[in-house]
């Protein structure tokens, strides 16, 4: 069901790859519509909140006119950072599916479950695993690369 839209996420971290970013890359659709793709640009930008992430739900905003994205699920490739996750609570999407798992600094449910704590006044449904070997393995080319 979201295999097509992971697979346009690894397109846009393969793209973040080649510019020499961490090959993250995410997709907000709602419905079949996709509102928005983005990868990181932390790099480029020199701005350490230019995480797919937060670029997606900046462009999905846009999109919409306006900042909650009520029925909207986020595709990415890579577990959200705390920051990241902070944000999916904030936009109020409804669906996050990860690719792989980030065992170092997760927030979707690996090291801390911020999308779905009960503290907050908006949790997120998550979907772990879609594509997994498919994101891992891109993750683990480009860091065999920088080292």
């Amino acid at each position: 069901m979201y295999s097509r839209y992971m697979e346009l996420a690894l397109e846009e971290a393969r793209t973040a790859f080649a510019k020499g970013e961490v090959p993250v890359g995410a997709v907000i659709v709602k419905g079949d519509r996709v509102l928005s793709r983005a990868h990181n640009l932390t790099e480029t930008l020199g701005d350490s909140t230019a995480h797919a992430e937060i670029l997606a739900i900046g462009a999905a905003c846009r999109e919409l006119g306006g900042w909650r994205l009520d029925g909207c699920t986020m595709v990415v490739t890579l577990e959200p950072c705390p920051m990241c996750a902070g944000a999916v609570v904030q936009a109020r999407l409804d669906t996050v599916v990860v690719g792989a798992f980030d065992f170092k600094a997760g927030a979707a449910g690996s090291v801390y479950n911020i999308v779905q704590d009960r503290r907050l006044n908006h949790r997120a449904k998550v979907v772990y695993g879609v594509m997994q070997d498919e994101c891992s393995e891109l993750l683990k080319r480009f860091f065999q690369q920088k080292r």
